[in-house]
């Protein structure tokens, strides 16, 4: 079994509102893209959109990460007033139906974030980690809000073209270092770090990462892992994205026994099943 040595922050405030990570959560994916690389151009309306979230509340989703911007391989550039119709009258309606959900807004842009915030999103997921926006640390500081800082090797469109390091885990680690340094010094409280499984990384690299993912942890912050349907389980099993909920859900069972904290996925039921089976493991001796 997985034993932590060191101290690590389990949790997070949101408002007035401070978030327990020692029992793990579930980030539910609200892509509103045409294009994402598993449900791209799902949701045709807004009531089914908000069906959708409905949904993921009743299965127990505990945050909810509305995006705009696809960030498959290869995905195409939506400019800053794309991005905004996407996601800023989702964020309102699913907060007027539903005030009491927590909503994460998923982009790498400080203006997206910044309106997205005063729509009623209260956390931000970063797939650059401030690496395709400088302004957006300077946001984060402003709003004091949750930041998820993601790894990613290029960019969207580049990232899957060749990637390499002479040592991931470590590369990563280093990253992260740096990143959580220059938040400290800025004062943000509240940060959340994901590996970006699947960005800028081969099958092997997500693999390392995986296996090693308690070392991340040993960077004292909360951690989320979002193996969601990726291309790592589909090109091992030698299926389709549609046919990997259940390779989704061991390695979500991987990352929990690592030291995630948070998952992030399309389906909800069965990752808090996953948790809850989890616990009870690690709840004997």
């Amino acid at each position: 079994m997985r034993m932590d040595t060191f101290e690590r922050k389990k949790t997070i405030r949101i408002g007035g509102r401070l978030i327990d990570l020692s029992e793990k959560k579930v980030m539910a994916i609200l892509n509103l893209t045409p294009d994402s690389f598993y449900d791209g151009g799902k949701y045709k309306s807004l009531k089914g959109m908000l069906a959708q979230v409905e949904q993921f509340l009743l299965e127990g989703a505990d945050f909810i990460d509305v995006g705009g911007f696809s960030s498959r391989p290869g995905a195409g550039n939506v400019t800053v007033e794309e991005e905004l119709k996407r996601v800023i009258e989702s964020i309102k309606l699913i907060k007027s139906h539903f005030p009491d959900s927590i909503l994460s807004i998923d982009t790498f842009r400080a203006e997206v974030a910044e309106k997205a915030i005063g729509a009623g999103a209260v956390m931000i997921n970063d797939i650059s980690c401030g690496e395709m926006d400088p302004r957006m640390f300077q946001l984060v500081k402003s709003s004091q809000v949750p930041y998820i800082m993601m790894h990613m090797q290029g960019t969207p469109a580049n990232m899957q073209q060749s990637p390499v390091y002479k040592n991931v885990v470590t590369e990563v680690m280093q990253f992260f270092a740096q990143k959580l340094e220059t938040a400290h010094r800025l004062g943000i409280a509240d940060v959340i770090i994901d590996p970006g499984f699947g960005f800028g990384k081969t099958i092997e690299h997500n693999y390392q990462l995986l296996r090693h993912l308690d070392m991340l942890a040993s960077l004292g912050q909360p951690m989320m892992a979002g193996v969601s349907h990726k291309s790592m389980i589909n090109k091992v099993l030698n299926i389709h994205a549609a046919d990997s909920l259940n390779g989704t859900t061991v390695l979500n069972t991987i990352a929990l026994l690592k030291g995630a904290d948070i998952l992030r996925v399309h389906e909800v039921k069965e990752a808090k099943e996953a948790i809850m089976l989890v616990k009870q493991l690690e709840s004997v001796t």
